[in-house]
């Protein structure tokens, strides 16, 4: 069992940042998501995309975001349950809560954070029939572990930025690399087009267009898949098909739990503290609704903040926290490390 003061469903920013918030009032966080990474829709829609409304960004890519944010909440020394879905939330009579996850992993916690963003994703799979039959038998629709693929034969379809890096990744993995998709234009950040470009060139990636996948063949595993190409219907052998046609997103087993739900998503109290209708339950990010809601990054980590607060008087009911601004207070991480400015130069002047 894992144990932590503030459970975080979802790694996207607000929860990464939650981390931070929790960690200034000594709180420790544990994070699921379902996701192989941490990042949420920054990491898996969008690395390369800059985005605006970052106060103190004129312009920051998505990935570069999700870095900062990770380093930022490094010293708070943060769990994660990776590639897991939170299936089961259940309060004990002590009214801490526990939750366990699709793959059987059980958090305990003495507060529970949703910050699930527009909710869990789950892969757009293709129109294939049998496709189902081939799932973890060779078809993947994330990418967990590289060395899986090493001197591997690999098709990957799609043609967004996921599609693009990690047949420019695996490149230099698996035995070969070839890319399919429906169109000979792909919609992905430039350097990554022409990065593939050049792999083709050399020989080092395989690509088909316009294309697409209408068929799977094997014996228990994956063997081959059907190719349809301007008119032409071929099977091209590989061991793995990776089709990365983007997530879509869904409240899942959340949606089950007893939450108020408006139109997909999770009603809290946003006079205070982003609290659900459960007693102890938060929810924080795109994930929740309320009079005003914006769904916008700045206003999650405005939630998560005051969220925070919250969670802290919860478990330390009587015991009043003083605010303290990080330029006086300094940063204590959980690892022993501080950040604090300068000490002032006492000196005098003749």
């Amino acid at each position: 069992m894992i144990t932590t003061d503030l459970l975080i469903i979802g790694a996207g920013p607000t929860g990464l940042f939650a981390v931070f918030e929790a960690g200034l009032l000594k709180l420790k966080c544990h994070l699921i998501d379902a996701l192989p990474q941490p990042g949420g829709q920054l990491t898996e829609l969008y690395p390369k995309k800059p985005i605006f409304d970052i106060p103190g960004y004129p312009s920051v890519l998505a990935g570069d975001l999700v870095d900062n944010l990770m380093e930022q909440i490094k010293q708070f020394q943060p769990g994660f349950t990776l590639g897991e879905t939170a299936s089961t939330l259940n309060k004990l009579e002590d009214g801490t809560f526990e939750v366990i996850t699709n793959k059987g992993t059980v958090h305990h916690a003495k507060a529970v954070a949703i910050a699930g963003g527009l909710g869990t994703f789950e892969p757009r799979k293709p129109l294939i029939d049998n496709v189902a039959d081939y799932e973890e038998k060779g078809v993947d629709y994330f990418v967990k572990n590289p060395e899986v693929y090493r001197d591997k034969n690999i098709v990957i379809a799609g043609g967004g930025d996921s599609a693009l890096d990690w047949s420019i990744f695996l490149a230099n993995v698996a035995k070969s690399v070839t890319l399919i998709h429906r169109r000979n234009e792909f919609r992905g950040a430039l350097d990554s087009v022409e990065k593939v470009q050049e792999l083709k060139n050399k020989g080092k990636i395989n690509l088909i267009t316009p294309a697409e996948v209408t068929g799977l063949k094997g014996d228990g595993h994956i063997e081959a898949i059907t190719v349809e190409q301007d008119g032409n219907v071929f099977d091209l052998e590989t061991d793995y098909f990776i089709p990365l046609f983007g997530l879509t997103p869904k409240l899942g087993s959340i949606a089950n739990w007893g939450l108020n739900i408006e139109k997909n998503a999770i009603v809290v109290n946003n006079a205070l503290d982003y609290q659900t209708n459960i007693d102890g339950v938060y929810a924080i990010g795109d994930v929740n609704t309320y009079p005003g809601k914006l769904k916008l990054i700045l206003c999650g980590f405005h939630e998560a903040t005051l969220m925070c607060q919250s969670v802290y008087n919860r478990l330390n009911p009587g015991k009043k926290y003083v605010l303290k601004y990080t330029t006086v207070s300094g940063v204590d991480g959980f690892d022993g490390s501080r950040k604090e400015a300068e000490k002032a130069v006492v000196k005098k002047i003749d």
